[in-house]
């Protein structure tokens, strides 16, 4: 049967967050007759064929997804600055003739340049919008929508000195249900497993990074290197994964962060530079403060202090592990609380 009512899902770099809260949907008896819908874009960068992490998942998932062109503004001029502003208003126009066609009943979203035009035609049209933001501090497209949200969610208490705190709710980040099954290790492995990612989109400097130790070095461990974009593993598998993982060498994206804080597996994490109000090296610190890990910057991440932060962490693990095993995740039930706060506003 066709399910006539509809609920917009939209974002970008989010679809391990958007995931655990379809999950949480699927399973709200009062969400059930709700067909789920994501808009987003398709292109994980400019100038790159990598298709986003999203435009993959979601039609796997049963998800109708529409692909908006979503442009941005850039901070720096690039090689590909022009397109992605021409590309502004003609995300802008996608997102009106999408939303007229699905008259979604609410529109949750989840940051990124590919939300704005979505939340903003939504609030046009009268459709309650919710935001969640996923990092400590608080991203450009979420600070924009803001403004015209019905309800604003946030993963961290320190994002919200950003926003009105009468429509803000602190609720944590939603994890996928198969991570929330991974428990935490005991006893480190031999040879331990060495888990490197850069996120969703991958990253091009742990990369290259892992192309500079030494084979000797490498040949120490079990190596499970997620290379990004469309060279990353299925999302569904990163259970598995953090099962086998005893140290994560990663960026400091919010929903890696996450996923570390949960599982507790020691962590190196290098923050991307340069992000809007160091977004990544707030998230880092995060984690640092939360015991479970080592920051390092890009210019300190040379392989020869990788190899001694790894030998620290290897020589303390248990130590790491006694210091966080009673400490609790803040994101534990943040995907059913999503999930209630849209059928709320039903």
């Amino acid at each position: 049967m066709r399910k006539s009512e509809k609920l917009v899902l939209t974002g970008g770099h989010a679809a391990t967050t958007a995931v655990a809260v379809i999950e949480a949907i699927r399973k709200d008896s009062r969400l059930n007759d709700f067909e789920i819908i994501w808009i987003g874009s398709s292109v994980a960068r400019e100038g790159s064929n990598d298709r986003t992490l999203e435009s993959q998942i979601m039609p796997k998932m049963g998800i109708k997804t529409f692909s908006i062109n979503a442009g941005k503004i850039q901070t720096k001029f690039t090689a590909h600055t022009l397109t992605w502003l021409l590309k502004i208003p003609i995300g802008f126009i996608e997102s009106f003739f999408l939303l007229i066609k699905i008259r979604p009943k609410v529109v949750l979203s989840f940051g990124g340049y590919a939300s704005f035009p979505v939340v903003f035609w939504a609030w046009a049209f009268r459709i309650p919008v919710i935001i969640h933001e996923q990092t400590v501090a608080a991203g450009r497209a979420t600070l924009a929508s803001a403004l015209f949200a019905t309800k604003i969610t946030l993963a961290r208490e320190e994002s919200l000195k950003y926003f009105p705190v009468r429509k803000t709710e602190i609720i944590g980040n939603p994890i996928r249900e198969s991570v929330l099954k991974v428990i935490p290790k005991t006893k480190i492995g031999n040879p331990l497993t060495l888990l490197v990612m850069g996120g969703s989109r991958g990253s091009d400097f742990i990369n290259e990074l892992m192309g500079q130790f030494s084979q000797d070095f490498l040949s120490k461990f079990n190596v499970i290197h997620l290379g990004g974009g469309n060279k990353n593993v299925n999302p569904g598998k990163m259970a598995e994964i953090y099962n086998e993982a005893d140290i994560i060498i990663s960026r400091s994206g919010a929903n890696s962060v996450s996923e570390i804080l949960y599982v507790k597996r020691p962590a190196i994490l290098i923050p991307l530079p340069r992000t809007f109000m160091n977004e990544q090296g707030k998230n880092a610190d995060y984690a640092k403060e939360f015991g479970i890990a080592k920051v390092l910057t890009e210019s300190e991440a040379t392989p020869k202090r990788v190899e001694i932060v790894i030998g620290e962490i290897k020589n303390n693990w248990s130590e790491i592990i006694g210091r966080v095993k009673n400490k609790k995740s803040p994101d534990i039930n943040a995907s059913t609380k999503l999930a209630s706060i849209l059928a709320n506003y039903i």
